[in-house]
Order: C-alpha cells, then structure tokens, then sequence
C-alpha cells in the first residue's frame, strides 16, 4: 500500500492515523502497563519509527520487490545471533539451519538481478531498516512476557501513530494529507491490516522461539515480491521462483525442529 501510494509519505502518515485510533481504543480499554515496562514500550516505538522511515527511504530508493526482501531478510538472522549469544535461547540444529535458509533465499531475491554501485544507497538503506526490524523484534519479544500482548500493543501504536503522522506534517506541510478519497481509505486501511498482523506476531512471540517466529514471519515476503510483479510490474522470473523455494525448505526445517 505504501509503495504504490502516489505519494508514500502521505500514504505512511495515513497508515499511522489508523494505528494512533485502534491504539487509543485499546489503551483505553485495557489501560497503564505494568510497573517498569515503560522502557520496552518507549523503545519499540522509536524502533518502528525508525523502521518506517527506512523503509519510506528505501522505496524512494529502489524497487519494492528488492528493498522489501532485504529490509525483512537481514532480521531473522540477526535476531538469531542475539537469542543465542544474548538472551540465552536455545535452538534446534534444524530451526537454526531453517532460519539461514528464509534469511538466505530472502536476501538472494534482492541479488538476483545483480545490483549495480548506483543501487547501493538503496541497499544500505533496506540493510539498515532490517537492523532496525531486528531491534524492535528483540524488544517486543521481551515485553510480551512481561505485560499483556493487548496493552503493550496498544501503547506502542498509539505511541508510534501520533508521532509520524505529524512529523510528516511538519516535513511536507498540512497539505500532504490532502489526497482522493480513494488514496484516504487505502491508507487507513493499511493502517488496520498492520495492526492485525502486529498482533499475531506478538502472540506468537508469547509461544514460541523469538528466532523462530522472526523468520517465519519474514516469508511474508515471497508474496511481497508476488505483489511487486503482478501489481507493479517488476520482475520475478525463475531465480526468484528458486529463492522461494529455498524460504520454504526454511519454512520446513523449523517446523521439523
């Protein structure tokens, strides 16, 4: 939705009021977190800030069907190595081969059209964004044993949802929000599809290995790079038809595990 947004600034700021008005709901409802869980919440939502002003970036950048995979391919690995070096989890030889495999195919979608030296900035941008990705997820697999998935979830979008969409503001000007009804309602829309998807990863987290659940949500994009070819007319051909099939012989090996 951002992506194909005419103006993806807008489109994010939009996507954010959503969030900022379930968020209210749902701290509303379910109020105050717990004593000393403030930190975690604090931090998620500087970490999806910055998140969703890489990935604003890496659009502008380069291809959705490039810069999406990667942003989402540099996390399960990177939050693999803080789980076992940091956190002290264990993994299974098959969850943790299973992970460099989604990583592995995930990131061969970007390679496979062999990027040039003008396509860097962009590919800097997307590794970054995936940094933060794994920031925000180690957080949030912390704070869901903590507190209530509902209250933390709320509070981190209602957080994150008041502060973009007037950074935008202030960046653009008030008319940046001045857009069709049609761009409007696909905005708030986004807005709802990334809060539900929200929760379902974080009442994963509450289940199973933080790596595990990092990599597996991050198969999402095989049907990112779909999207990207059916809807915006990028390429996917055979090699990405492999590295898919690499993402789901990850898929395989986790659940093996």
């Amino acid at each position: 939705m951002a992506h194909g947004a005419v103006d993806r600034a807008a489109g994010l700021a939009l996507l954010e009021v959503s969030a900022f008005v379930i968020g209210l709901a749902m701290v509303l409802v379910q109020g105050l977190p717990p004593a000393g869980t403030w930190g975690f919440i604090i931090a998620s939502a500087i970490l999806h800030l910055a998140y969703l002003g890489g990935l604003l970036w890496s659009y502008e950048l380069g291809q959705f069907s490039q810069m999406y995979p990667l942003a989402r391919g540099t996390s399960p690995w990177v939050v693999a190595l803080v789980s076992i070096l940091l956190l002290g989890q264990r993994l299974a030889i098959a969850e943790l081969a299973g992970i460099l495999l989604i990583s592995a195919g995930l990131i061969a979608l970007v390679f496979i059209g062999r990027p040039g030296r003008r396509q860097v900035p962009a590919l800097a941008a997307a590794t970054g964004t995936g940094l933060m990705i794994a920031a925000y997820t180690v957080v949030d697999g912390l704070a869901v044993h903590r507190m209530p998935v509902l209250t933390y979830m709320g509070w981190v979008f209602m957080l994150q949802g008041f502060v973009l969409p007037l950074a935008v503001v202030a960046w653009r000007g008030p008319a940046v929000l001045r857009l069709p009804k049609k761009a409007v309602l696909t905005g708030l829309g986004g807005g709802v599809v990334s809060m539900v998807a929200y929760g379902l990863v974080l009442w994963a987290q509450t289940r199973g290995t933080l790596a595990a659940v990092a990599a597996l949500r991050e198969t999402s994009i095989i049907f990112g790079a779909v999207i990207g070819a059916v809807f915006f007319g990028e390429r996917f051909g055979p090699r990405r038809a492999i590295a898919a099939a690499v993402v789901v012989a990850g898929i395989v090996l986790i659940s093996a595990g």
